[in-house]
């Protein structure tokens, strides 16, 4: 039975990994007391008595040594998580942004100098212990009933983790939006398809399917009457890969929760590639 700690598991995303690790067997949790929960010595003692340490701590997405937590982007990443003793954990709306574009680029359809946006739809339970405070609150204020576009100056923190990862030469332009309901996230990439250097919407189409196979991220199609909505896979850990349009634009769409395959399910997952188990074990993925 291997010994686990989450570090920093009282946030939002340690919450649920915590939940995760409860229903296992294989698995016996290191946790403090809620006075010993910011003490050095004793978060020091916890993370050298365990086998695995979650740390929600401040990222380290990008920095070298430390393999990048999306296995199914290529046997190359799972066989590196697989092997390493650093794993950094994807952000969420980079997941969905990187899912979509990364086996373009692989693939050959999309070249490394396209020029992209992307939109990405999330719940406010994102935004940690202060917004959810913010949007369950009684005084809640008139501008948290509407949806919230942030990340204004174009410096979100998630951009370098997307254009790295996906080898990309430009920042994509980003959109994040926060909105009044609890988990769920909604990343779309749209491209016309003259920004392809070949192939089209089949194309695409056959790309991911061959990419993405679950058992944790799939294809398919995920709207209901035409609306597509951001919090279908809310509560799961899973990914839905969606491509809408045409053959002149075309809209490329992860669908998934921002606090399952964005957060703890995508570190749990990696967790278990360790393990030796399956991808999916002890997670909640949605069938349809």
């Amino acid at each position: 039975m291997k010994k686990v700690f989450i570090d920093g598991s009282a946030g939002t995303t340690g919450l649920r990994i915590r939940d995760r690790l409860a229903q296992r067997d294989d698995i016996k949790l290191i946790e403090l007391p809620e006075e010993k929960r910011k003490d050095t010595p004793a978060r020091r003692k916890a993370l050298n008595s365990a086998d695995i340490s979650f740390l929600c701590l401040p990222d380290h997405r990008t920095a070298p040594g430390c393999a990048y937590g999306f296995p199914e982007l290529s046997a190359e990443f799972e066989a590196k998580i697989i092997s390493s003793k650093r794993i950094a954990v994807p952000g969420c709306h980079a997941s969905g942004f990187i899912a979509l574009v990364y086996p373009l680029i692989e693939a050959g359809l999309l070249g490394k100098d396209a020029l992209l946006s992307c939109t990405s739809l999330t719940g406010y339970s994102g935004g940690g212990k202060k917004m959810i405070a913010e949007y369950e609150g009684y005084e809640k204020g008139a501008p948290l009933f509407a949806p919230r576009q942030y990340g204004t100056s174009q410096q979100h923190k998630h951009l370098k983790e997307m254009k790295a990862v996906c080898g990309i030469d430009e920042f994509p332009i980003f959109c994040p939006i926060v909105d009044d309901y609890y988990s769920g996230m909604e990343v779309t990439v749209p491209i016309f398809a003259r920004q392809l250097k070949s192939g089209g919407i089949e194309d695409i189409k056959a790309v991911y399917a061959e990419k993405y196979n679950g058992p944790v991220v799939t294809c398919g199609d995920e709207s209901q009457g035409g609306f597509l909505s951001a919090s279908a896979l809310s509560g799961t850990d899973g990914m839905k890969i969606c491509v809408y349009g045409n053959e002149e634009r075309i809209l490329l769409t992860a669908i998934y929760d921002n606090l399952g395959k964005g957060a703890s399910g995508a570190a749990l997952e990696c967790m278990n590639l360790v393990l030796g188990k399956e991808k999916n074990y002890g997670l909640s993925i949605k069938r349809r």
